[in-house]
């Protein structure tokens, strides 16, 4: 049995709190996530100080606050984070983080050395950032939300370059292209890297979720992916794992009414742990694929199916015909797919009315 990765999206939900960011970890746990992630970033290396916020960060937080001084606000030290991550190896769950700008990669693989790194949707052009992931060492999970095919092709070209290429090589769209197309940058991309289908809107309306873009993007690039969600409610990933998304991604939070960007479009924690419930139910139910009876129904077939039963007394030697056998149940003779067969058929031993014939 295949099983999903399912990440518990914490992001910046612990609204700079240190209590609230252990709190989110031990909910992640409760629920059953295999991995709870974080943001790493610095505002002034993320945002320009004149920024708008979009339309739903404007409705979820002070209006009078900038974007900037929003990000500011969200920031978790170095510090924090350190201490996350020996917290979630005490509690044996993945800590993984989102970075948004170079300063903070290098914190991520360098300091906190870990061997997975998230890229968010809004990087995904961002090349420099793209190509400082794949010269990381690390397994890529690449977000997608806002992009068109050719912009998803155009990323994996930077990170096969970054991949396979002595960094005497200078980057450019031509030697990006080259290493996508080329057996070893395939290899290498397929060994290491999951792509994520995503609508970038919180909460996405369900019209525009497009869950087939996963079966879309699976075939035309042969990577394993998965799907980050921002629809309300657990409807929807539980759909993407039923089409063979290999990874959840989910935002939460300890409470949906709290302050700040994220909550509003987030799990709460009786959701997160339903939705887990969910998905590990839906690959239990996926199987193998092969149409076999199962083990249970094996026991349902003779009562279930129908067998060739008599409508009268027949003595052997005489031949069975339509008016002297008929189907019903049980299923313990013989097969009404043998009943044109049958017909013209000499009987071999004497049967009573309404027996089955075998």
């Amino acid at each position: 049995m295949k099983t999903t990765y399912i990440i518990a999206e914490a992001g910046v939900n612990h609204n700079g709190n240190e209590d609230m960011a252990f709190n989110l970890v031990d909910v992640a746990v409760e629920a059953g996530a295999d991995a709870v992630k974080f943001q790493t970033f610095k505002a002034e290396n993320l945002v320009t100080k004149s920024a708008d916020k979009a339309a739903y960060q404007k409705q979820t937080t002070d209006s009078a606050e900038t974007h900037f001084e929003m990000l500011k606000r969200l920031e978790l030290s170095h510090e924090l984070h350190s201490r996350l991550i020996t917290y979630c190896k005490e509690k044996k769950i993945d800590f993984l983080s989102s970075a948004f700008d170079l300063d903070s990669l290098d914190f991520l693989v360098n300091e906190l050395k870990l061997k997975t790194l998230k890229i968010p949707s809004g990087e995904i052009t961002n090349g420099p950032l793209l190509l400082a992931h794949a010269r990381a060492g690390c397994n890529l999970i690449l977000s997608t939300g806002m992009s068109t095919l050719a912009e998803v092709e155009e990323a994996l070209g930077v990170l096969a370059f970054g991949f396979i290429s002595n960094k005497a090589i200078k980057p450019s769209k031509t030697s990006f292209h080259q290493a996508y197309l080329s057996i070893e940058g395939k290899s290498l991309l397929k060994e290491r890297v999951t792509i994520l289908h995503c609508t970038t809107e919180y909460p996405s309306p369900i019209q525009e979720i497009n869950l087939n873009a996963i079966l879309t993007m699976r075939s035309a690039f042969g990577l394993k992916v998965g799907y980050s969600d921002h629809s309300e409610g657990i409807t929807v990933p539980i759909a993407a794992t039923a089409i063979g998304a290999v990874l959840i991604e989910k935002h939460f939070t300890l409470d949906k009414t709290l302050p700040g960007p994220d909550h509003k479009a987030s799990l709460d924690p009786d959701d997160l742990y339903a939705m887990v419930k969910a998905i590990r139910a839906v690959e239990q139910a996926m199987g193998d694929g092969m149409k076999v009876p199962m083990p249970s129904e094996l026991k349902n077939k003779p009562i279930a199916r129908k067998s060739l039963i008599t409508t009268r007394n027949i003595k052997k030697g005489e031949k069975f015909t339509k008016d002297n056998i008929t189907i019903k149940r049980p299923g313990i003779g013989i097969s009404p797919m043998q009943y044109w067969h049958m017909l013209g058929e000499t009987a071999k031993d004497n049967f009573g009315e309404d027996e089955v014939v075998k």
